[in-house]
C-alpha cells in the first residue's frame, strides 16, 4: 500500500513540475503584461506632444504613453499636459496603425491634490513618476466644475472610492479609464 502511495505522490510531484514548467515556458513565449515600461517624471520643462504646453507650468492631470516604435525622437514615451491630450495623440496615433504599450495618467489617489477656489476651480499637477499609474488600473472622473491644462479634463483615480467622493464634491460622473473613448474626448474639448 505504501508503495502504491509513495507511486502517485511521485507522479504527483512528476506531473506538478512538468505542468510548472509548462506554464512557464508558455509565459515566457506568450510575453509578460508586468514588463510595461515605468512611467517617467514630467517636471523637467517637457513640451506636451500633442498640443506643445509646457507640462511643468500648468495644472491638472498629465499622462504619458509608450508604444511600440514610437514616432518621437526620443527614448521614452510621449508626455502630455492633460488627459484629454494623452488620449487624442494616442487615438490619432492608433489610427495611423502604432500600437500603445501603456498609457498612464496622474493617479490622485496616490497624491495629496488640492483644489482652487477661482471662478473656474482647477485640480493640483503632480509630475512625479510614482504619482502616475496604468489606464487599466484607474476611473475617471468625467464633466466635473475642476480644470486642467486644457480645460476641462478627465480626472483619474485609482480608487473608485475617491472619484466617487470627488463627483459628489465637484460634479461629473465616474467610469473606467479603459472605456475613454475618441466620442469622449472630443465631446470634452468641444
Amino acid at each position: 500500500m505504501e508503495s502504491e502511495r509513495g507511486s502517485r505522490t511521485d507522479r504527483r510531484t512528476v506531473l506538478t513540475a512538468v505542468g510548472g514548467g509548462l506554464a512557464v515556458g508558455l509565459a515566457g513565449c506568450l510575453g509578460d503584461d508586468s514588463e510595461a515600461p515605468a512611467a517617467v517624471s514630467l517636471d523637467d520643462g517637457q513640451g506636451c506632444d500633442q498640443c506643445g504646453m509646457v507640462i511643468d507650468q500648468h495644472p491638472g492631470p498629465t499622462g504619458q504613453v509608450f508604444f511600440d516604435d514610437h514616432p518621437p525622437d526620443r527614448e521614452g514615451p510621449a508626455w502630455f499636459c492633460s488627459g484629454t491630450c494623452s488620449y487624442s495623440y494616442r487615438f490619432d496615433r492608433e489610427d495611423d496603425g502604432l500600437d500603445p504599450v501603456v498609457t498612464y495618467l496622474t493617479d490622485y489617489s496616490r497624491v495629496d491634490y488640492s483644489v482652487d477656489d477661482g471662478d473656474e476651480p482647477s485640480i493640483s499637477a503632480h509630475l512625479a513618476a510614482d504619482d502616475h499609474r496604468e489606464e487599466a488600473d484607474l476611473s475617471v472622473v468625467v464633466g466635473s466644475d475642476v480644470i486642467g491644462a486644457m480645460g476641462p479634463d478627465l480626472i483619474p483615480f485609482s480608487d473608485s472610492v475617491d472619484a466617487e467622493a470627488f463627483a459628489d464634491e465637484y460634479g461629473g460622473t465616474v467610469q473606467s479609464a479603459g472605456d475613454v473613448d475618441r466620442e469622449l474626448v472630443d465631446s470634452i474639448r468641444s
